[in-house]
């Protein structure tokens, strides 16, 4: 392929640096990740593996890995691959015992002396006994487990959909209601998400599913979100996706009582005297209150005017009562997702919508994910995975119309005509005696004859 072919955008775009204020994503010798938001003037504190000022990380693109060293960081250039030889060592000849050589007195005082870990690693290899009858590989994991335990280092993270998602469903995948990176692809791609569409979106999954539209909407198009709160609700995910307001500014959120038709809202005592405000502040909530009461009224007539191109559903009610609420707001041909961590809740969903015409095929999947390892000539899979990220149901609107015919009626009727005049032709030849030769037929002639009565919109040239 040419250098110039390809979309030019991705490389005239600037990389995005950590910024004062983000939430930020760490990832720490041990391998567990750890997020805090950055302030500037700040001191960051990452308990036994070390202190450094948040002003370090300012300006510094993601993915990096530092050393703290005297609250300073120092940047760790990256391993490279290198590809492990095939030796004779074996495990077999290692005799369990005592084979620490540096005993804790001695490696505590090490490390209030400022030595580097990695110097006290390699003491500790260098006075292995049984170190070099190791293989390659239980070489590299004695090292790893060292560094965990003595390294003072840390690697910031990108923060992708991807990877925060994983994050979330590591700490606490019940707030997520189970939804795997995997299947959160799943649901974005089955809903069709693109930039510049209109979504609905039910999300009691930590704002999880929310994050995953409006990153790939980017700030082009609509959202409104049904919660059960009266206010804003407050989305968790979306603190480590540092979203810009362009993105946000595109969602707004009801619940469910004010996205009902009948709804009316209820005056306060302020807000019936909010015509004669008295002082400053007052004017000042009054204002509040008008540009909140208009910006509601607008997110109903929105919704209520409908033509919505999906509708994502992750919710702890019985999803079959939100698609009737939401169901006359969807546009023709809109693709509906539903989640859940339960398969009984969609198997019983997808029954009820097998007999309603309005829902064209729902079906219901699972997805499926392993990590493996790979490396050269040991490439396997991961004993440890996960047992299930939730079960999608996926069906489309279509509009209900009982004149309607299908495409296979309308060729079964176009053919019983078509056999009913090539009938009739053969019943008006003339009969032949025996020795008389063959009338010559027109056959371009009879064809367009019987297609112009099979079908008259199709006229020939």
């Amino acid at each position: 392929m040419d250098a110039g072919e390809g979309s030019s955008k991705n490389a005239t775009e600037p990389v995005r640096t950590i910024q004062s204020g983000d939430t930020i994503l760490l990832r720490i010798p041990s391998g567990d990740v750890r997020t805090l938001k950055l302030e500037k003037g700040g001191t960051i504190n990452l308990g036994k593996f070390g202190s450094f000022y948040s002003n370090e990380l300012i300006g510094q693109p993601f993915g990096l890995t530092y050393d703290i060293s005297d609250k300073k960081l120092e940047v760790i250039p990256p391993r490279t691959f290198q590809e492990v030889e095939e030796t004779d060592a074996t495990n077999e000849l290692i005799v369990d015992g005592q084979v620490q050589p540096l005993s804790l007195e001695e490696i505590e005082a090490l490390k209030k002396s400022g030595v580097p870990a990695s110097e006290i690693i390699q003491r500790q290899i260098d006075q292995h006994k049984n170190f070099q009858l190791k293989t390659e590989y239980s070489k590299e994991k004695y090292k790893k487990r060292k560094e965990a335990k003595y390294s003072k280092s840390f690697s910031t993270i990108k923060p992708t959909l991807f990877n925060v998602c994983d994050y979330w469903f590591k700490k606490d995948q019940s707030r997520l209601r189970d939804i795997r990176p995997d299947t959160l692809s799943q649901i974005l791609n089955m809903a069709n998400i693109r930039p510049g569409g209109r979504y609905l979106a039910v999300d009691d999954a930590s704002g999880i599913v929310v994050a995953g539209l409006l990153e790939r909407l980017g700030g082009q198009g609509r959202l409104i979100t049904i919660c059960d709160v009266e206010s804003p609700p407050a989305y968790p995910v979306l603190t480590q996706m540092n979203f810009s307001k362009e993105v946000i500014s595109i969602m707004s959120s009801l619940n469910w009582a004010t996205a009902d038709e009948e709804y009316t809202p209820v005056l306060t005592m302020a807000d019936a005297n909010a015509d004669t405000p008295k002082s400053e502040s007052q004017r000042s909530r009054v204002n509040k209150r008008k540009s909140m009461a208009s910006a509601l009224t607008q997110t109903r007539e929105e919704l209520f005017a409908g033509e919505f191109d999906g509708l994502i559903v992750a919710s702890q009610y019985d999803p079959f009562s939100i698609l009737e609420k939401l169901m006359p707001y969807l546009a023709g041909s809109a693709s509906i997702v539903v989640h859940s961590p339960y398969v009984q809740i969609v198997s019983d969903l997808q029954a009820k919508l097998r007999d309603i015409p309005t829902y064209l095929a729902p079906a219901i999947s699972e997805a499926w994910l392993r990590q493996y390892q790979i490396l050269p000539g040991r490439t396997h899979p991961l004993m440890n995975a996960s047992g299930s990220g939730g079960f999608i149901l996926h069906t489309i609107k279509v509009y209900d119309d009982p004149s309607a015919s299908s495409v296979n009626t309308h060729r079964r009727a176009k053919k019983a005509r078509s056999e009913q005049l090539v009938s009739r032709l053969s019943s008006t030849a003339p009969e032949q005696t025996p020795g008389q030769r063959e009338p010559a037929i027109d056959i371009a002639a009879q064809s367009a004859a019987i297609q112009m009565e099979v079908d008259p919109s199709n006229t020939p040239s």
